[in-house]
Order: structure tokens, then sequence, then C-alpha cells
């Protein structure tokens, strides 16, 4: 499935920062139920590999397990082994880019310039990730917006939450990456459930 099919059923990519692999079952279980597809696990969490192999064993043929802040080239060789699809980095590396797809993966890279949205497009990334987009705020998406092809999808990510989701969408976001608003590094099941309804609720005021 590419990428825009996936944020067609959900636009929400979960980002799950320092989750430890016994919690793996239980948060994307929660994700699931609330209607969440694409998760991500940061390899800088307690290891990522395992929890990855766990995630796509239980969720992989019904939710997009990823790798995040993927930054070198044999990383994407080790997390497609453990079952991730998708690769998001939190910079604009072309090699990363390009062995994911020589993998067939989704590759998802951070980018905050023009040069690097080229760059990444040119490398045939599926997707991009607007990387801290806190910082850089929506007028630089509508910015990108106005040069980019119109298919390019784009992806915010770093301090989106449900106050902020209709001001992306305004500018034209196709999906937001959500990492504490959804997740907090040792929260229960039952917190990440209540983070998620509050951000689809958001979600769907701006999209109906």
């Amino acid at each position: 499935m590419v990428i825009r099919e996936w944020l067609k059923r959900c636009p929400l990519i979960a980002i799950l920062r320092g989750i430890q692999t016994h919690e793996v079952n239980a948060q994307f279980a929660a994700l699931f139920a609330a209607g969440i597809v694409i998760a991500e696990i940061p390899l800088n969490s307690p290891e990522p590999f395992e929890s990855i192999r766990r995630a796509a064993d239980g969720f992989g043929d019904r939710m997009l397990v990823g790798a995040g802040t993927v930054t070198g080239v044999s990383q994407v060789a080790a997390a497609e082994a453990a079952g991730a699809r998708l690769i998001v980095s939190p910079n604009a590396d072309i090699a990363v880019v390009r062995e994911a797809k020589r993998l067939g993966l989704i590759a998802i890279p951070g980018c905050g310039t023009a040069t690097e949205a080229f760059a990444m497009l040119h490398a045939e990334a599926d997707a991009l990730k607007l990387f801290p987009a806190d910082v850089m705020g929506p007028r630089m998406l509508t910015g990108l917006r106005a040069v980019l092809p119109p298919a390019t999808a784009f992806i915010p990510v770093g301090g989106v939450d449900a106050k902020t989701i209709p001001e992306w969408c305004e500018a034209g976001a196709d999906g937001y990456g959500i990492g504490s608003a959804l997740y907090k590094r040792g929260a229960s099941a039952q917190d990440t459930s209540v983070n998620a309804q509050r951000l689809l609720t958001s979600l769907h005021q701006v999209h109906h």
C-alpha cells in the first residue's frame, strides 16, 4: 500500500519514542482500536529492533509499522529485517532514502528547506516530513507547497498536537506525526487511548 492510502485511512502517525519492548502489544492495540494505523518506533528507544519485531509480528498485517530516527544506511536493513515497512528520518539523507526504496520500503525523510525537499523527491521519497514543525510553523509548509509538485505528501512532525492540527491542515498537511501529544515514555495504554481520542476529535473537526 502506498503512503497516501494509509494516510487516507488515518492521517495520524504515532511516534512511540522511548517505548519498551514489553509495552508494544498494549500500546499498538490501543492505537489500532482508536483507528490509528501508522506507527513508528524511533531507533533511540530501548531495544528498538526487538520492539519493531514485536509490533510487526502482532500488527504488521493491519498497521504500517515503521522505524523512526533512522540516520544510517545500515539501520535501514536492520529495520527491514525486524519487519518495518516504513523508514522515517529526522534529516534529508539521500543514501537512507535510496536504501529504503531499494528494499521496497516507504521512505519519509525529514526536511526543512526547499533544497532538501527537492533533493528528497529526486531520491524518490514517498512523503516529506517537515521537521521540526513547531519551530518552522505552518507558513513554512505553505511556502514549500507553492513550489513543490502538487502531489507531494507533506507531514509536519515536532510539537504537533490537537490544538495545532487545524492550522497544519489549513496549510496543506497530508498527515501529522504525533509524538508526546499521543505517547509519553512509560504512559499506560489507557493514557494513549485518551490522547488518541482527543487528537481524532480535532482531526474530524477539520476534515468534515
